[in-house]
């Protein structure tokens, strides 16, 4: 086999070790070179310094939780580096040992089996870290939120029954006034704003329960939680602010998108970065992203489709979206999703439109344009889709008894 990287290291790491191998040639033979190094700045300093030794042009690692990105920080500027899916370079089973893993890695590497994983520039790693803990801080609000109608519940206040939101401004002050000890179930209704749809005497029988003190003092500090935790949201939304002034173009190009709205654009720049280059096409780029369809076919038979496992803080993201942009009116994206939903059901119909945003996000971050909608009518009246479309109205209206014959007009 052709050895495309004739000095090159694998390493193996771990918590507090690395495990390096150096795979170079000594005449028409190639040598392996093992060394075991701590995880300390010293010793990732020296680590660097003795595969420059070996003139090692090439590390390869595996992305083993957080432990990879110390050593990575360490050898970015100085080696060509490439992170590996750990199922992708699995070694041969009963040979398991860390040098085993470190020699097999650099095997890997000098033959060019290794599929590089993306990893983005500092700027979007450190924006990716910001989304992704604005993401948990949210997701724990959400889970108070439910803490907090448990509570109503066991005091049989059966707010979320008659209210779409009861943790919005009507909700938090009835909420408030409870807390701060009233019991008159109208007095507390009354705080409610004048918009809202459920009828008075519906409210005032949800908020007549049985508060006890223990009730008041579950919901005040959920209450106050839920407060504490929304302040350092914001504080991360204005950190988050000026962390995209360098992708501040393609955060406003992403938010032409239908569905792509709030934090949905910045999160999304920080997942994929602003530069489609790592990618050599939409294609690329939505496998990497685990919404499209697996390949398992053996026998000339598919024996699933499902969609690939993976992708756990880009692929929810850009299923919300899709929620979003298949509910717009006279989107090509609604349109999409109720042509699938007919044939494939919700789930597969709503991963579809979201692959369509992201292929359209890919043109626009690669070419640098706008957004642009083909419509609702855009599947009708293509070419191909008219036949079919008169075929299945023509289906339709004699399945109701009349005889139809469809012929093109003149």
């Amino acid at each position: 086999m052709k050895v495309l990287n004739r000095r090159c290291a694998g390493l193996d790491v771990h918590k507090a070790e690395v495990v390096a191998c150096a795979r170079v040639f000594a005449g028409r033979k190639v040598a392996h070179e093992v060394r075991r190094f701590g995880t300390t700045t010293r010793e990732l300093m020296a680590l660097g310094d003795w595969l420059e030794s070996l003139h090692v042009t090439h590390v390869a690692m595996e992305a083993t939780g957080v432990y990879w990105k110390p050593v990575w920080h360490m050898l970015d500027e100085r080696f060509a580096l490439i992170l590996a899916n750990a199922q992708q370079v699995r070694n041969v089973p009963g040979r398991k040992s860390d040098v085993n893993d470190a020699s097999w890695i650099a095997d890997l590497l000098a033959h060019g089996l290794i599929s590089a994983s993306f990893v983005p520039p500092r700027p979007i790693r450190e924006l990716r870290d910001l989304t992704r803990t604005r993401r948990q801080a949210v997701g724990e609000v959400v889970r108070h939120k439910h803490r907090i109608d448990k509570i109503l519940q066991d005091a049989n206040i059966k707010l979320s029954s008659v209210l779409s939101d009861p943790m919005g401004p009507s909700g938090r002050r009835m909420l408030a006034a409870i807390v701060a000890g009233e019991s008159d179930a109208g007095k507390i209704a009354e705080l409610g704003s004048a918009r809202l749809e459920c009828p008075r005497g519906a409210l005032i029988e949800a908020l007549s329960g049985r508060v006890s003190e223990h009730h008041r003092y579950l919901l005040g500090w959920e209450l106050r939680l839920i407060g504490e935790i929304e302040a350092r949201i914001d504080e991360l939304d204005r950190r988050i602010e000026g962390q995209i002034a360098p992708f501040r173009a393609a955060v406003e190009r992403l938010m032409g998108v239908p569905g792509v709205k709030g934090a949905a654009a910045p999160a999304i720049i920080a997942e994929i970065g602003a530069d489609m280059s790592a990618f050599p096409s939409a294609g690329h780029l939505l496998s990497w992203a685990r919404i499209v369809p697996r390949l398992d076919e053996s026998a000339g038979k598919k024996r699933s489709r499902r969609v690939k496992k993976g992708g756990a803080w880009l692929k929810p993201l850009l299923v919300q979206c899709a929620r979003a942009a298949m509910r717009k009116r006279g989107s090509y994206y609604g349109a999409q999703y109720r042509r699938l939903k007919a044939r494939v059901g919700d789930k597969k119909a709503i991963i579809a439109v979201a692959a369509s945003i992201l292929t359209a996000i890919y043109h626009m971050l690669r070419d640098a344009t706008d957004h642009r909608d083909l419509g609702a009518a855009y599947l009708a009246h293509r070419q191909g889709d008219k036949q079919a479309v008169a075929q299945r109205l023509a289906r339709q209206i004699r399945a109701l008894g009349y005889h139809v014959d469809v012929r093109a007009a003149a």
